[in-house]
This record gives structure tokens, C-alpha cells and sequence, in this order.
């Protein structure tokens, strides 16, 4: 039997990057950004291809190339063709998701191959995570020499998260932030995931209040002086340009532009206070797979997710 890989990659910057450095056996992209918006398990499903163009259309005026998309994925139905399926996804909450999407697309096509995983983020001697694409060719080469074999128990472990992440209580993902697995980020995505609801004293999500911090503690002059410093801070997140400016916009009302500078204003200081809830004004409709962020409040203290009360009945 040939022993020619499945590369699957997180994005075509990663896909040119092996391109060019000459692994062999072929390529899958993975375009979707799974992490926001309205999902469903069936990834092969109608429903799941127009409920992504939707939402990508509706919100960030994207048009999802479903053709392509399907055209990508079908590179999966010769997978006799293959003897391993590498997955290349980084340490951010934005690949993990997409990456427990991929297992379960798998999974669903009943795809016996082994899989591994190479996946990025701690480097030696650098203090800060780094995705697939800003390794050196030797770094990268390191990591898929060193990629980690799933298992059966990681294979049922994705798949778990995905049929969560598209269900309506997202508290069940907290027994799976302690649980012990190949995914040696999977951890700190699924805590940042929950913290992605409105705290249930200020109103902001954690990014949300990372970005007022970043106004409050620097001499911020635009709003793409913001979205850098938003970018390099966001922890375990890994949102792009798009979904990180539609956030700062969504922030508006609680600082003010001019020409010279961005400025908290007051609300900004008592959000950051916490002094009041401010979610019903900022508004953010946003779906989390299965779930509506209004409807849940992230609660510190109790650590985990409550029905905001408008919602409760």
C-alpha cells in the first residue's frame, strides 16, 4: 500500500507554507471559522452549508464558496488512497474548534485511517505562543517529527465536543476542561470558550474587557492601532482581523474617536469597574454553535454558565 498522507491544514497561508517546503502527499484546507455563528453536527448536511453562508453573509458580508468547500472536504472519499490523516491545527480556540469539527467529519465518514495531530504554541525559547505559519522550516519540522497519535478515546473526545459545542448547555463542557487527553490545549480553549459569555456583573466577555484594559493602560490613536495591540493580546482566542474589529465596533459605546486618540469614556470606566451590566447595550446577538451568547451570563463565582435572567423562565 502507498504510504501517502492526508495533510489536513488550518488555513491556505499553512497549505502554501507545506506547499513550499515540500511535504509530501497532498493537501486539505479547512476555510471555516466554526467558532462563531450558528453550526450543526451533519457537516455534509444542506442545512449546515446554508446556515454557514447565512450567518457569513449576514455578519461579515462573506460569501462562503460552498462549491470549494465541498470540493475540499471530498478529498476525504478516497481516503483508501491514504495510510495517515495529519491534522495541522494551532493552540488557539479558533483552530480547536474547527479541529473538533474535522474529527467529527471523519469520524461521520467512518475514516479508519490513524490520525495525528501537529499542533503549535509553546516554543522553546520564546515566551510567546506561535501559530503553525510563524515557525522557522526546522521548527516545523520538529513539530510534525514529533506530532502526537489520537487515540480512540481522543477520537471519541472531539467528536463529544462537537455534538456539545452544536447543543444548548455548554456547561457540559466543564468536566472535559480537567479531563486528560492528546489535546494539550484543549483546556485552555474550552475555559476561554465559557469566558466568552457576558460576565455576569459587567456584561463583557473576557476579550471584550481585555480590549476597554488595552484604552485604559495605553495611548491608543486608531482603531487599527487597537485591533494590533487586540491581536498580539488575546490569549487563547486566535481571532482574526474580522472578528476582532466587529468586536471593537461593538465597543463603542464605551469610548470616544478622534482624530488624535481613542479615550475610555465614562460607561467604559464603569464597565471595567463593574459597576454596571452593561450586555443588553452592547448588544451582541452573536451564536456560539447550538447556543445564544445573550442567553447565558458567565458567572465568576460559581464558575460556569447561568440563564441571563431575562431568559430564565
Amino acid at each position: 500500500m502507498d504510504t501517502k498522507q492526508l495533510h489536513i491544514t488550518n488555513g491556505d497561508v499553512l497549505t502554501n507554507y507545506l506547499n513550499d517546503s515540500g511535504y509530501k502527499g497532498d493537501l486539505m484546507t479547512w476555510h471555516e471559522m466554526l467558532c462563531e455563528g450558528p453550526t450543526r453536527v451533519n457537516i455534509l448536511s444542506d442545512d449546515f452549508f446554508k446556515t454557514r453562508a447565512d450567518f457569513l453573509g449576514k455578519v461579515y458580508n462573506v460569501d462562503l464558496d460552498i462549491d470549494a468547500f465541498k470540493s475540499e472536504i471530498s478529498k476525504l472519499d478516497n481516503f483508501e488512497n491514504y495510510s495517515e490523516i495529519v491534522l495541522w491545527f494551532e493552540y488557539d480556540l479558533f483552530c480547536h474548534i474547527n479541529l473538533i469539527a474535522v474529527i467529527s467529519l471523519i469520524k461521520h465518514k467512518k475514516i479508519k485511517l490513524p490520525i495525528s495531530l501537529v499542533c503549535s504554541g509553546r516554543v522553546s525559547h520564546s515566551k510567546n505562543l506561535k501559530g503553525l505559519a510563524e515557525l522557522s522550516p526546522e521548527e516545523l519540522t520538529v513539530h510534525y517529527s514529533n506530532r502526537t497519535k489520537l487515540n480512540q478515546n481522543d477520537i471519541e473526545l472531539a467528536e463529544t465536543l462537537w455534538q456539545i459545542y452544536n447543543g444548548k448547555d455548554h456547561n457540559l463542557f466543564k468536566p472535559f476542561i480537567v479531563k486528560s487527553s492528546s489535546f494539550d490545549y484543549m483546556s485552555n480553549c474550552l475555559k476561554a470558550h465559557l469566558k466568552r459569555f457576558p460576565d455576569s456583573k459587567s456584561g463583557l466577555s473576557t476579550i471584550e474587557s481585555n480590549i476597554l484594559e488595552i484604552l485604559d493602560r495605553n495611548i491608543i490613536k486608531s482603531k487599527h492601532h487597537l485591533l494590533g495591540y487586540a491581536l498580539n493580546y488575546q490569549g487563547f482566542y486566535g481571532f482574526g482581523d474580522m472578528q476582532l474589529g466587529r468586536i471593537i465596533d461593538q465597543l463603542s459605546i464605551f469610548y470616544t474617536e478622534d482624530e488624535n486618540e481613542i479615550r475610555l469614556n465614562r460607561k467604559g470606566y464603569e464597565a471595567l469597574l463593574g459597576q454596571h451590566n452593561f450586555s443588553t447595550e452592547i448588544n451582541d446577538t452573536t451564536v456560539f454553535g447550538g447556543v445564544k451568547k445573550p442567553d447565558f451570563q458567565f458567572n465568576k463565582q460559581e464558575n460556569k454558565l447561568v440563564k441571563t435572567v431575562i431568559n430564565a423562565h
